[in-house]
């Protein structure tokens, strides 16, 4: 019985050991000072002033869900992967995300949304780390440090800035592909539920014969797609900074599961040498007339997280987490992703990450790597390689052989992505605005870009943002000057 008369489990220390009391501490008389060797009192204020971890540089707020992807069709002609064998069921994380706020955020910021998915295959973790946008801001990996601050805050009044982030975005104009996706209806999903996901990136898949192909994914939502207006984002972003989250939680708990289609764009190897734009530039798109979208499978989320912390803000994604009949591309982006998430994930939460349970991969793990902060798996001898001991580990370049590469040559250069030929930084712009987007799409867009052009306060970059609207599409931008401009004089 415990000291309110209820009969209950007895709390214990985190060593197992009963606690007598959570009502008090343990003091020199009722009055007195509290005593050193309360441990219980100890370990919870130590505890607590630990219990935060950083919070992740990007994509700082989020939060997701568990589930399958089943495999209902054969694409085994493009991949020898385990994963997408017909009929294959694979347990799943997913993480979805706002990649400029802080942890605690409100959801509906005009922003795109990670898209992260960590497939527990039986080769190993599969982490297809994408955006809820088919492309991305830049190109280039050594702009990426300076793009995330110049959409965080300023140094002096930790501020958010419209003037830095336009400052920013209209320096670099292969930004504009992504900014008017971003400026659309889809910069703000109705949900989670509501929204596609992306690998953005292009990827490589390898089949048994060893033939290899480009490939995107696409995680098309079951749901349809569904945005909210910058109104009613901004009411509730007042109202509930948690919306996205708690859709999400409770459409899982009534049994209303979410899903979305997977399928992919597959091209052949060689015609990425002579594709009409460049197939590993993260600012354009494969228009689905060159290479139609493919039916593999579909994810579906089953079950929420128990624990927030430990399923959700531990979980670490990664994209080179890849398994054999996967790899990576010549994107630039992509490839500097590959040092640097891992390498975020062994700062924020310690070398031994991929031991936490949900990274941890259900495929056997018999790697060299030992010790480290939190090591939880013990190692066994030996401990390095080459070595002669019997049974131990060893490389197998027959069965898992290098595949997923490329040829390249040339001089160390710093430099631009060499130009197909169709490659320019506002045409694909051009097509999503004036193609993709209806009348009533691109009067929503012109609203929002005017409303936030009109804040500007340094004048400079305000031209410079309206001559990037009409590089756009003239009639476009010149829409948006008026608007702006009235929006200023009132």
């Amino acid at each position: 019985m415990n000291e309110r008369g209820e009969h209950r489990p007895a709390t214990t220390t985190d060593a197992g050991i009963p606690v007598a009391s959570q009502e008090h501490s343990l003091t020199v008389g009722p009055d007195g000072p509290i005593l050193l060797q309360d441990f219980y009192l100890i370990e919870q204020m130590a505890n607590f002033n630990r219990e935060r971890i950083p919070e992740r540089q990007p994509h700082a707020k989020g939060g997701g869900a568990f589930g399958v992807l089943e495999v209902t069709n054969d694409v085994t002609a493009h991949t020898k992967a385990a994963v997408f064998a017909p009929g294959t069921k694979t347990d799943l994380v997913i993480r979805f995300s706002t990649v400029a706020g802080e942890r605690g955020s409100p959801d509906t910021w005009r922003d795109p949304r990670g898209f992260a998915v960590k497939l527990y295959t039986s080769e190993g973790n599969l982490d297809i780390v994408g955006n809820n946008t088919p492309i991305f801001f830049i190109r280039d990996p050594i702009k990426f440090q300076n793009f995330i601050r110049s959409q965080k805050r300023l140094a002096a009044n930790n501020l958010r800035d419209p003037d830095m982030q336009w400052d920013f975005w209209t320096l670099s104009p292969e930004s504009a592909h992504q900014v008017t996706y971003l400026m659309g209806d889809r910069g703000i999903p109705r949900s989670w539920r509501h929204m596609n996901g992306y690998s953005s990136h292009t990827y490589m898949w390898i089949n048994a014969a060893g033939d290899r192909f480009w490939v995107k994914y696409h995680f098309k939502t079951d749901q349809g797609v569904d945005f909210l207006t910058q109104a009613d984002a901004d009411r509730i972003a007042g109202e509930d900074a948690d919306y996205h989250q708690r859709d999400l939680y409770e459409a899982i708990e009534r049994g209303d599961l979410p899903s979305w289609s997977l399928k992919m764009q597959i091209m052949p190897f060689d015609e990425a040498k002579t594709y009409r734009f460049n197939p590993f530039d993260l600012t354009k798109i494969w228009p689905h007339g060159d290479y139609p979208l493919i039916d593999v499978g579909t994810l579906t989320l089953n079950r929420n997280v128990t624990d927030y912390h430990a399923e959700m803000e531990q979980a670490a994604f990664q994209p080179n987490n890849m398994v054999p009949g996967t790899g990576l591309s010549p994107d630039k982006m992509l490839l500097a992703r590959g040092f640097s998430y891992a390498d975020a994930h062994r700062a924020r939460l310690g070398v031994n990450y991929q031991q936490i349970p949900v990274n941890r991969p259900k495929a056997a793990v018999r790697s060299y790597s030992k010790d480290g902060a939190m090591r939880i798996d013990n190692v066994t001898d030996p401990v390095y390689y080459p070595n002669s001991f019997e049974g131990a580990p060893a490389a197998d370049a027959g069965t898992y052989a290098e595949q997923a590469v490329w040829a390249a040559d040339g001089e160390m250069v710093r430099a631009a992505y060499t130009l197909h030929a169709e490659d320019d930084d506002f045409g694909q712009a051009r097509t999503l605005l004036t193609e993709v987007m209806d009348d009533a799409a691109r009067g929503r867009l012109v609203d929002t870009v005017s409303g936030l052009l009109a804040g500007l306060r340094r004048d400079e970059v305000l031209q410079r943002a309206l001559e990037y609207w009409r590089n756009i599409d003239k009639a476009v931008g010149d829409r948006i000057e008026a608007a702006a401009l009235e929006r200023r004089r009132s």
